[in-house]
């Protein structure tokens, strides 16, 4: 095994704060609360927060996630999901006196009553967000339909025509970009200079809070090893298996090749063959310390390889590739356009 003396300093940056934000911590004890009352199953509608290791968790207690309320029985409790529901939904589980509790995030309720406060004044509203989103689903669904318009980038803000003569207000979905709904507002108050703005801020403050992490953590890395990043290229992940499985379905398909270290983790040639790439083995050896030699991988590079998966220091083994070798192979690169490094 390599001699762990000689391995390179390791920094590793935590941002802060990170982890749920009180919205969703919220939305998971009444969940858990749901079933220490009524005991197991409980149902909720959609999954109660985007986090696949919490939705397992409470599946194992006796959750039960389902998409519609026609999906649950009329006899055991439902929870509604951290994003909000439309109102027809609370309306529908009553009309079928079915138990149900609403963990919809109070930042949340907060546009939906300040969108329904603004549309008894008379107000069109815009509402900046996305489609599809089940928040902006959520909030769209509180007021009748044309009420409420979707705005979801600066070419839409500059292309809006308001439907009539009623003044306009504007409210966003609370997990957007700071930066970018700024400028999406800037636009409105360009060209609808009387627009009516939240009385606070839509966008929550972990939210906020998170991006400003983002932001410290690209200047960290341009502080102390001068490269400078863009704050919006940076995506914290729970760990480096998400990464790798998004980056292997990203550029494999049939007929095309990846390669791996090998030996390595088991789920590099399992992911690569799900994502109907063939999978090409970087094969390490003990005796070279589980590195690789730059020429040898180079002259394994094909027409069909899109991607290579580089892991130094190396976990398990522990190898470490040198810088020099490194240096080479990134230089090496540069004669393969095609091919991409992870």
């Amino acid at each position: 095994m390599t001699d762990t003396k000689s391995r390179p300093p390791l920094t590793i940056v935590l941002a802060a704060p990170r982890g749920f934000c009180a919205g969703v911590d919220r939305a998971i004890q009444i969940v858990e609360g749901a079933l220490d009352k009524w005991g197991a199953p409980v149902y909720v509608r959609h999954e109660i927060v985007h986090n696949r290791h919490v939705v397992e968790s409470l599946e194992a207690k006796g959750a039960v996630f389902v998409e519609e309320l026609d999906d649950c029985p009329i006899d055991r409790p439902v929870v509604f999901s951290a994003h909000g529901v439309t109102k027809s939904v609370p309306a529908e589980a009553s009309r079928r006196n079915m138990i149900y509790v609403d963990a919809t995030c109070p930042l949340v309720s907060k546009v939906h009553l300040e969108a329904d406060r603004l549309h008894k004044k008379d107000h069109h509203i815009l509402l900046i967000g996305h489609e599809g989103n089940p928040e902006v689903i959520g909030t769209m669904g509180q007021l009748p339909e044309g009420a409420i318009s979707l705005i979801e980038d600066e070419a839409q803000a500059e292309a809006f025509s308001a439907p009539d003569d009623r003044p306009l207000a504007f409210v966003t979905q609370t997990t957007l970009s700071v930066d970018d709904t700024a400028k999406i507002v800037e636009v409105l108050r360009r060209r609808f200079p009387e627009i009516a703005a939240p009385k606070k801020e839509d966008i929550c403050y972990a939210t906020t809070n998170r991006q400003e992490a983002v932001k410290a953590i690209a200047a960290d890395v341009l502080k102390y090893r001068g490269v400078e990043i863009n704050p919006d290229n940076i995506v914290v992940m729970p760990g480096g298996k998400p990464t790798m499985f998004f980056a292997i379905l990203m550029f494999g398909e049939p007929g095309t090749e990846i390669m791996y270290p090998n030996p390595g983790f088991p789920i590099y040639e399992s992911v690569i063959r799900f994502s109907g790439a063939t999978p090409v083995p970087i094969e390490l050896h003990e005796s070279s310390g589980f590195s690789f030699s730059a020429d040898d991988v180079l002259a394994r590079i094909t027409d069909k390889t899109r991607l290579i998966i580089v892991n130094t220091p190396a976990n398990p083994t522990g190898g470490i590739v040198k810088k020099e070798e490194l240096n080479k192979f990134a230089k090496g690169l540069e004669n393969f356009p095609h091919v991409a490094v992870l």
